[in-house]
């Protein structure tokens, strides 16, 4: 086994070198991998319990609270199929025998560890939103593909399963779309049962937190990690971390790439942001996230993204375009639609299994470049939300037409987590 300083020490050559699992290259470095990949995963909190049940053989897990940790190894029969805790994530990277990292963390850590794991050689299956700025999803980006890493974003909808209440798969709005059904341009609002009001209470932040005592089983400058050094409070942490502008973006950032990225794949905006982002809110507490009421995204070419917070236009068209609406379940002012859009072609094939991706290193239906653009979407609709104001975007540039906006694009992190790309 590892030890913690073998493993620390270890980190100095990978900004320099790449490991590459011996699993994932043949005798000859040509031959695909062994049926069986191995997989780690760092972050032991509610969401990594769908982790758990993922392909591939479980070797490690890692978390920096006792107590989730010791949940997670009961729940993955650690001792019976020699699962290994870890309290620090550089020493689950440091193992040469861990194909597939899974990151399962708060949003502040994706970019950082993502960073890592893809110099230390793995394969990266990371929760949403992929980045908790635009800036450290660049630099996700450059990582995965100068190291040549298979990426997944671990939202699903633009590929499988009905979304929320639309109660069909985005590949029959997909057809209507790209056959010219609707015309163009093309309005999406999300609201009524495909809305957001659900989250945005839930995870709206409390102010002036008071500092109490770290429990014995946290530690919480790891858990901080690159985040700004803050006095603990309970309600910093663990699920409520979503309610912080220095871990998460409230509602926005924990449901908005299961919302938009679909609606990126459905407008053949993959390779692009709006080009402005307008914002109904009060104005924002420094530290604390809030509540909006409207958000809406407008593209250069005359597309239309609304996010109705208050859930007011609950009769609103999913889909509204020159030649008619589609609402969910396919109900429309198109006679016979499902019969039309049934007689279409297909959209192109996907790549949706992951683990045949990693052995044939092709990249996954929703990797790190449409991941990053969708990811931008819902950072853009933050950073407006955060500032209070209207936001105009450059998708060449990556860059606002505001000062503020800017500065919020690469935000620093505490020493000594740096993205070195």
């Amino acid at each position: 086994m590892t030890t913690r300083r073998q493993a620390l020490k270890s980190l100095a050559a990978l900004a320099t070198i790449q490991i590459v699992p011996s699993r994932v290259l043949g005798l000859n470095g040509q031959t695909p991998p062994s049926e069986i990949l191995t997989r780690g995963i760092i972050g032991c909190g509610g969401i990594s319990a769908s982790h758990l049940t993922m392909p591939g053989k479980l070797l490690a897990l890692c978390d920096v609270d006792k107590n989730h940790l010791a949940n997670r190894m009961r729940d993955a029969g650690a001792e019976a199929n020699g699962v290994t805790g870890y309290h620090d994530f550089r020493e689950l990277l440091a193992r040469k025998d861990i194909d597939i990292v899974h990151i399962a963390t708060p949003p502040h850590w994706h970019a950082f560890m993502a960073v890592a794991a893809a110099k230390a050689g793995k394969d990266v299956w990371c929760e949403k939103p992929m980045s908790r700025t635009i800036g450290e999803g660049i630099a996700m980006v450059k990582a995965v593909e100068e190291q040549k890493r298979i990426f997944r974003l671990n939202t699903w909808f633009r590929f499988q399963a009905g979304f929320y209440d639309m109660h069909v798969p985005v590949v029959m709005l997909k057809k209507a779309v790209m056959n010219g059904l609707l015309g163009w341009p093309l309005k999406v609002t999300v609201s009524g049962v495909t809305g957001f009001d659900w989250k945005l209470a839930a995870w709206a932040g409390k102010v002036g937190l008071q500092p109490e005592p770290v429990p014995p089983e946290l530690d919480y400058d790891l858990w901080l990690g690159p985040a700004p050094m803050k006095p603990y409070n309970h309600n910093r942490i663990h699920g409520s971390f979503r309610c912080y502008w220095d871990y998460d973006g409230g509602g926005l950032g924990d449901m908005g790439q299961h919302y938009l990225d679909p609606v990126q794949y459905l407008l053949d905006k993959d390779d692009q942001a709006p080009i402005s982002v307008d914002i109904d809110a009060d104005p924002q507490d420094s530290e604390a996230v809030g509540v909006w009421r409207r958000i809406e995204y407008t593209y250069a070419d005359g597309c239309k993204v609304i996010l109705d917070g208050e859930n007011k236009d609950k009769d609103a068209a999913y889909l509204e375009g020159p030649k008619g609406k589609i609402y969910p379940s396919l109900r429309s002012d198109i006679p016979d639609l499902r019969k039309k859009i049934d007689a279409l072609p297909d959209p192109p094939a996907q790549n949706i299994d992951f683990h045949e991706c990693v052995r044939t290193r092709k990249k996954f239906a929703l990797n790190e470049q449409n991941g990053f653009w969708s990811c931008t979407v819902v950072n853009m609709g933050i950073c407006a939300h955060r500032l209070n104001k209207s936001l105009k975007f450059d998708s060449k540039t990556l860059k606002f037409d505001d000062p503020a906006a800017n500065a919020l694009i690469r935000q620093p992190m505490r020493a000594p987590w740096q993205l070195s790309v």
